[in-house]
């Protein structure tokens, strides 16, 4: 659909190329295509990229936690709300013309207030043998009118009926005499003499059939009396059948308990319960809570899958939650080909580079397409990010050559931003230790092994010391509250080119230690030259699993 939102979106816990890079795509496609392609996070934006973004007045792109369907991706039918005072016979015109099953009821201020059905109309209409249940029902005079296409003869039409019974006048006056009592509505001929009994009888409203004229004689009494007349086309029979119809459907609507759904819900927790229930409609509510529309069981048939690019990643494990149920068009990554599977064909770009914001700095190129001063300052963010400043393994002089043109384009000398971005990102006196260790964590498997490792970057010292104190007691805790045997961070002095890294967990100290053949099991783990997670840290941690496998 040609107004349907693209999300662009990268990995679980996201890192300044993630980010920056999601929100250049989204804005390229958008430009070379025309098409609504929205740039998503899949977590909490760190220190670092905040000071970029705001460094170069870009919003935070919105939170996406779960890719799962959802209402929003069901066509809604827009079934308009009424009131509850209608009759009967407006709510079965209304269905009829709608071919609806269901009406909702809604108020002025647009919250539900009950639902009434086809069902709930044909028992009112089948079940119902009390001639009192016009009064019980509190039927407004306006709706005998409107049902009866009648004329007020005498009589205020908004005034409700809230007492008395509904018969026929079928016998001649002395015996009608018997049976009407006070309140009571009266359906009658032409006869003066029915009429006048009826009135002097003190009912509440005559209803006078056939179109019938009513004398003037007749009109003084009633309006003496207090007593309503209503003229209807029809003759007796059909009439009395109609009012019954005139009973406003808060009588005879489910109130109680009703099943509703928000558009956040989510299809597959909507779906059971559903099924369990024997309703055909379904009201659905938006955020605000006000009723928005119907679904029917058959909607979630029709539901879309929600439309993914992906980017900066292209594992399950990285992935925002729910990816086996959307819909994948693109990958642009910079990272070793992972786990991720698809229905259908993809653009899959996937380039040695030390980041994927260089691949989108390429894209541009290609396209023909400006880079803005924004687009330009947070891909060369990146770019200087993902190398470390160029000081990476995984760094090329492809990389190196887009962030300095980048940073032409954007008006920043690349070696002082940096320092500034970096001092902005180790400023973590104010997160708490769960928030530093997942700013940038990435989840492994390699031979059922599952692993996770997370990576803070600094331009001074001081400032991993102070990270390492809050880190070391929140590993092990960790450990407990993740379904990870084992924990590994890095702590990176970029000047120095060197990671500590931390360890928690069973056999994860000396798994880094097979992994770098380091002699001796007491002492920090300083890894000289090493400031890589994916070219360096990763690699060397999987070949020392495979090899512990095949002893």
């Amino acid at each position: 659909m040609a107004g349907e939102e693209i999300h662009v979106i990268g990995h679980i816990n996201p890192d300044t190329d993630s980010v920056c890079s999601a929100i250049a795509y989204a804005a390229l496609k958008r430009e070379i295509t025309g098409k609504r392609y929205i740039a998503k996070r899949a977590g909490q934006i760190n220190s670092e990229t905040r000071f970029v973004l705001q460094k170069f007045g870009v919003t935070e792109p919105e939170y996406l936690s779960d890719v799962r369907t959802q209402v929003f991706d069901i066509d809604v039918v827009q079934v308009p709300g009424v009131n509850s005072d209608i009759s009967l016979k407006k709510a079965w015109e209304i269905m009829k013309e709608g071919t609806l099953a269901t009406l909702p009821v809604v108020q002025k201020d647009g919250k539900l207030e009950g639902l009434i059905t086809i069902e709930d109309i044909a028992k009112s209409y089948m079940d119902v043998y009390d001639s009192c249940i016009i009064a019980k029902a509190r039927t407004p005079f306006r709706n005998l009118i409107e049902t009866l296409e009648g004329e007020m003869i005498a009589g205020d039409p908004d005034e409700i009926i809230e007492s008395g019974k509904c018969l026929i006048a079928a016998a001649n006056p002395d015996l009608m005499e018997n049976y009407i009592e006070k309140d009571d509505i009266v359906i009658l001929g032409n006869r003066y003499e029915s009429q006048l009994c009826a009135i002097e009888m003190d009912a509440k409203c005559i209803i006078v059939c056939d179109g019938s004229l009513v004398s003037f004689t007749i009109k003084k009494l009633a309006e003496s009396k207090g007593c309503f007349i209503i003229k209807t086309p029809y003759d007796t029979y059909t009439a009395t059948r109609l009012v019954n119809q005139s009973m406003p459907i808060r009588y005879f609507m489910k109130q109680k308990a009703l099943i509703t759904f928000s558009r956040n819900d989510y299809i597959d927790d909507i779906r059971e319960t559903m099924a369990k229930k024997r309703y055909r409609d379904f009201p659905i509510m938006e955020l605000n809570g006000r009723y928005y529309g119907m679904i029917s069981r058959r909607s979630l048939l029709d539901a879309r899958k929600k439309r993914l690019v992906l980017v900066d990643h292209n594992e399950v494990t990285q992935a925002v939650d729910g990816l086996d149920e959307a819909e994948v068009l693109e990958v642009i990554d910079h990272h070793r080909i992972g786990s991720l599977e698809t229905m259908n064909p993809v653009f899959f770009r996937n380039q040695p580079l030390g980041c994927t914001a260089t691949i989108i700095y390429q894209m541009y190129r290609e396209q023909g397409v400006d880079i803005s001063r924004p687009i330009a300052g947070l891909l060369c963010s990146a770019i200087l990010s993902d190398t470390l400043i160029f000081r990476s393994p995984t760094c090329t002089g492809t990389d190196q050559e887009a962030a300095y043109e980048l940073a032409a384009i954007a008006g920043i000398d690349p070696e002082k931003y940096a320092a500034e971005m970096f001092a902005a990102g180790s400023n973590l006196s104010s997160r708490t230790p769960e928030e530093i260790f997942y700013q940038d964590f990435k989840k492994f498997v390699v031979n059922e092994v599952s692993f996770g490792v997370g990576q803070i970057n600094s331009m001074t010292q001081k400032d991993l010391d102070d990270v390492r104190e809050r880190l070391v007691p929140y590993m092990e805790k960790a450990l407990t509250s993740h379904a990870i045997p084992m924990l590994f961070f890095m702590l990176t002095n970029i000047p120095q080119g060197t990671t500590e890294l931390l360890c928690a967990g069973t056999g994860a100290r000396e798994l880094a230690r097979q992994a770098f053949h380091l002699e001796g099991e007491e002492g920090a783990i300083i890894l000289a030259n090493t400031v890589s997670r994916k070219k360096q840290l990763i690699p060397a941690l999987m070949q020392a699993i495979q090899q512990g496998r095949n002893v």
